[in-house]
């Protein structure tokens, strides 16, 4: 029998402005935005797409809560219909 189990390797994510939280779970989710927005910064990268899904909105009141605590963030809002919608939300950081 199989089982699946939680590994603690380390995931490697792209730097490119967009990060996808679907694969984590809610407890990391506020490491995992902080750490990717310090990235961003460190590349320059000023406007940041965080894609948490519509669901019951667990991620999303915890990314927002996160961002309306770092003194980096500029602004940040819900992103565009196209661009995701409620199902995620777009963030300026200060350089």
């Amino acid at each position: 029998m199989s089982r699946n189990t939680v590994s603690d390797e380390a995931v490697v994510i792209p730097v490119d402005g967009v990060i996808d939280l679907h694969t984590f779970q809610p407890g990391q989710t506020a490491d995992v935005v902080q750490e990717y927005l310090l990235a961003c910064r460190e590349k320059g990268i000023a406007h940041v797409r965080i894609i948490h899904g519509k669901g019951k909105g667990v991620q999303r009141r915890i990314v927002h809560s996160l961002l309306g605590r770092l003194d980096f963030v500029a602004s940040f809002r819900e992103a565009e219909e196209t661009g995701g919608g409620w199902g995620a939300t777009v963030v300026t950081l200060k350089l």
